[in-house]
């Protein structure tokens, strides 16, 4: 079979190699991989900037939809030809406090697809039974390997996130992940939504826009605090999600919340603070992670997709055969379109 390896830590090591088929244990399927949606994660392996310990070499590719192509002898609830989506936790250590609580997303011994063990961008991968869901006849497969980046959203909007009904919120980021989290804001009643980006991020702020957003900022490098100060009664807005993880972000989202309101941060980025955080005392705002997801986000997510609840027509803009694999990851680089799907 063809798998996409991430081979070195250095820039740009990144190929198409000929690989062998995984071999599965008895609580594993072997999983035929239809669609796998690329990450800014899979982008930052690839210019060699992750902030994440990488196993190389390893197959990248963590959000994946496809059939299952053979069970392990012990596996129970599925059977070959099953359309299925899978959860990211590959590995997890046989006992741990956080997975009794069914917290294992926090698991700090956890190893993911893509990045930990070889990942979904092959015609097939080996995946523990237990990370299964179901795929209704309703959501195509190329939707359904979106599954897993609607799950941070829904993660960090939904269950980490105070949002109550008529709220102001603002999202940094117009990025998959944010413009997803503007998706989930939208649905759980949100009063006004602005995404902000810079003036790179045009193209995505017009399709903010038209999933629902009822401001933009950024593309025309407008003032946001500014805005924010002439927005409603001055004091700012009740809910800011940080979806891109550069420090200046959390600034932005420090000045412009609202006191005794929250900011959820959702983006990645090791870049040092370089600013006071006095201001997260003076307001006594709630700071809020969030990380990943579980298995009844996952179920949640998946009816609402298949019911187009959530509609991903404005945020799939390409699917494309594996081997056009680097195009994809140049065009979701530059913004030139949101997400991408390819089909080994």
């Amino acid at each position: 079979m063809v798998g996409l390896v991430n081979y070195a830590k250095e820039p740009r090591s990144v190929e198409l190699r000929e690989l062998s088929v995984p071999a599965i244990g008895e609580e594993d399927v072997l999983f035929k991989v239809q669609a796998v949606g690329i990450c800014g994660s899979d982008l930052h392996q690839y210019a060699g900037k992750q902030s994440w310990r990488v196993n190389y070499p390893v197959v990248l590719g963590h959000e994946f939809a496809g059939f299952i192509a053979r069970l392990g002898s012990r596996v129970c609830g599925f059977k070959e030809g099953d359309r299925v989506v899978s959860e990211t936790a590959a590995v997890l250590p046989a006992d741990s406090a956080l997975i009794r609580q069914g917290l294992y997303n926090l698991e700090p011994n956890r190893l993911g697809f893509g990045y930990g063990v070889d990942g979904a961008m092959a015609t097939f991968v080996k995946v523990p039974a237990r990370c299964l869901h179901h795929v209704p006849a309703s959501l195509v497969l190329e939707k359904a390997a979106l599954t897993e980046p609607c799950c941070v959203a829904y993660n960090a909007v939904c269950v980490n996130s105070h949002l109550g009904l008529g709220d102001t919120v603002a999202v940094i980021g117009p990025g998959p992940i944010g413009l997803l989290c503007a998706v989930m804001a939208k649905l759980s009643g949100a009063g006004h939504i602005v995404v902000v980006g810079i003036p790179a991020d045009a193209k995505r702020l017009a399709i903010a826009k038209q999933l629902g957003a009822d401001t933009i900022l950024g593309a025309q490098g407008e003032d946001v605090v500014e805005w924010v100060k002439n927005f409603g009664d001055g004091y700012g807005l009740d809910l800011v999600i940080d979806a891109t993880g550069v420090s200046a972000s959390l600034k932005l989202g420090l000045d412009i919340v609202r006191p005794a309101g929250q900011i959820t941060k959702v983006g990645w980025g090791p870049q040092p603070l370089n600013f006071s955080l006095d201001p997260l005392v003076q307001k006594a705002v709630r700071l809020q992670g969030s990380y990943s997801h579980n298995w009844p986000i996952w179920e949640k997510v998946i009816s609402l997709l298949a019911s187009g609840r959530i509609d991903l027509d404005l945020i799939l803009n390409r699917i494309s055969p594996l081997s056009e694999w680097l195009e994809a990851f140049e065009e979701m680089h530059a913004g030139t379109i949101v997400k991408g799907v390819l089909q080994p």
